[in-house]
């Protein structure tokens, strides 16, 4: 571990957080992890980090406490309250909340964190399961200049694109954006699979060549194999891109901003989610066109 790098505490280490935090480790820097699963603690000491049993533990001696949770609720349950962060954080900490939540939810925990002499960073990311492992996030950040650049070669461990978008709140925005175009992005490449498929075509040769002009996408490279295979093993679970389309419905309701396709493929996924489908990967959009389309659904 090196001296001069700051000493770090990561709370949550789900299919995200795990391989982010793990590669911080091996990045050198010494990090403290907590989670609700022991199992993920004790894999975070087997990488070379340390396994905490409280928040508070935790966060006592860090310079930097990353959050990575599901959802506002629980980004508001590890930072506040008696045994939350920011009352047991010292001063001048710099809390980095990389969960996807409300805009306003970052907004407001900048604020609170600002009053116990805590700054914070909101820092969503894209890239999925994969782009976690392979440490090339998109990371979109919003808060203050000073802020982003002390925690940018901490980033640079964890993904490839960090970009500050604005204050406070900035970045909430724009993976909401984000969680739009690839939601839509996907519905679009199910409707394909399914048309192609009706249509007696080879599915892989042409998803291949649809991958190599126009229609080519990451999305598309990312999940042809889960197309190909029927492969919904979650990288990103329904249930949270379900949780995102009403971030940014909502949002976008808010700024009057109006999203016509967004709000088709939000109740599409939410659609899945009622028939059971939430535990399966976003990918598993194609489901929903597989019933609609007389399909039969393999389980």
């Amino acid at each position: 571990m090196s001296d001069n790098l700051p000493k770090v505490a990561w709370i949550g280490l789900g299919i995200m957080g795990s391989p982010m935090s793990e590669n911080l480790v091996k990045a050198g820097y010494d990090v403290t992890g907590y989670t609700l699963e022991q199992d993920k603690v004790d894999r975070l000491a087997a990488a070379g980090g340390t396994g905490a049993s409280s928040i508070a533990e935790a966060v006592r001696d860090a310079d930097v406490i990353i959050t990575m949770v599901p959802a506002s609720p629980q980004v508001e349950a590890v930072a506040y309250g008696p045994g939350g962060i920011l009352e047991n954080a010292k001063r001048g900490a710099l809390l980095i909340d990389m969960s996807s939540i409300t805009p306003q939810t970052s907004v407001d925990l900048a604020k609170n964190a600002a009053e116990k002499g805590i700054r914070a960073l909101d820092a969503p990311v894209s890239g999925g399961e994969a782009g976690a492992i392979e440490a090339v996030l998109s990371i979109m950040v919003g808060g203050e200049q000073a802020d982003f650049d002390a925690a940018k070669p901490l980033l640079e461990a964890l993904g490839r694109t960090i970009v500050l978008c604005g204050p406070h709140g900035s970045g909430q925005t724009v993976k909401a954006a984000n969680q739009l175009i690839v939601a839509v992005n996907i519905q679009a490449c199910a409707e394909a699979v399914v048309f192609l498929e009706k249509s007696g075509v080879d599915l892989g040769a042409a998803l291949d060549v649809l991958n190599g002009g126009l229609a080519g996408s990451t999305v598309l490279t990312r999940k042809k194999d889960n197309f190909l295979n029927r492969d919904f093993a979650p990288g990103f679970r329904i249930d949270l891109h379900h949780k995102d389309m009403g971030i940014v419905t909502d949002a976008a309701r808010n700024v009057g901003a109006a999203l016509p396709v967004g709000g088709v493929v939000a109740q599409l996924v939410a659609s899945l989610r009622a028939q059971g489908d939430g535990g399966l990967d976003h990918s598993a959009l194609l489901r929903s066109v597989e019933r609609l389309s007389g399909q039969p659904v393999q389980d």
